[in-house]
């Protein structure tokens, strides 16, 4: 099996393994076609009923006919995948750890794992710690894949912990890509610390690596759909087309873009300086 790895790496160089970056072959470790890390945020402006929305939306995206085709069909078909619901800098919560998915039982197994327990929040919104966290879990894992990809979603831009474009750097420069999942819902419970433009703040200043993209989930209702094409995309590293109306939001590299990536700081800082006495 390893040397159809190392072939498949020759003849399609995964994004990241190509830019520069030296790969070693490490026999100790797992052969996977996508290592993927889902960072799910549970910060308190998500409601409860929010909450159990994400979690009934990946596990059925997860154990999907149409997600399932896309893995079996790779060239190793199978993935690793981890569930991670995060909020503020250190709030890490590993709902499901390293697993492989290349069968519609191991499928099923995932989706069991996420649906056993009860999502809850916990306090601000922490991209740039998600984000070194979600690389920390993929650099320590069993697995190699042929790409790396963190899937990060929020209703909200960072306010606390290190600034996110730090955090978005250092993953990239790892060979890790990021596509994001901006939650841009009406019923969102966000108030002052959404953004109406989220889904440019995610384009310009959280997601990047080659083929990355953001997928804006405007309703609830459009919730399962968008994650189950956005786990399509990652597995099957297609070029990101639109779908729908604003659906996907299509990027190409990490350019930098306009917008204020320090907004969801600033907007923190206004905040503590209207109540403190």
């Amino acid at each position: 099996m390893r040397y159809v790895f190392i072939l498949l790496l020759a003849l399609f160089p995964a994004p990241g393994w190509s830019d520069g970056m030296d790969f070693t072959y490490d026999p100790t470790l797992i052969e996977v076609d996508v290592e993927l890390a889902l960072m799910v945020d549970v910060s308190r402006s998500m409601t409860s009923q929010e909450l159990d929305i994400q979690r009934h939306g990946y596990a059925s995206a997860l154990t999907s006919a149409a997600v399932m085709d896309v893995i079996t069909q790779g060239f190793l078909g199978r993935i690793a995948v981890t569930y991670v619901e995060w909020a503020g800098p250190g709030n890490h919560r590993i709902v499901l750890d390293w697993t492989t998915i290349g069968t519609m039982a191991e499928a099923e197994a995932v989706s069991a794992t996420l649906m056993n327990t009860q999502p809850f929040g916990m306090q601000r919104t922490s991209i740039s710690s998600a984000l070194d966290y979600a690389a920390e879990l993929i650099q320590g894992n069993k697995y190699q894949g042929l790409r790396r990809v963190i899937d990060v979603s929020g209703d909200g831009p960072n306010n606390s912990g290190a600034p996110v474009e730090a955090s978005r750097d250092r993953v990239l420069e790892q060979g890790i890509i990021i596509n994001g999942l901006p939650l841009m819902t009406e019923q969102d419970g966000a108030g002052q610390w959404a953004a109406s433009d989220l889904d440019i703040y995610y384009r310009d200043c959280v997601i990047g690596g080659q083929g990355s993209f953001v997928v804006p989930v405007r309703s609830w209702d459009e919730f399962a759909g968008a994650v189950r094409q956005k786990i399509l995309m990652e597995i099957a590293s297609a070029t990101p087309q639109i779908q729908h109306a604003q659906m996907i939001v299509p990027v190409a590299g990490t350019a930098p873009g306009t917008f204020d990536c320090m907004t969801g700081e600033k907007t923190w800082d206004r905040f503590r300086q209207n109540w403190e006495p």
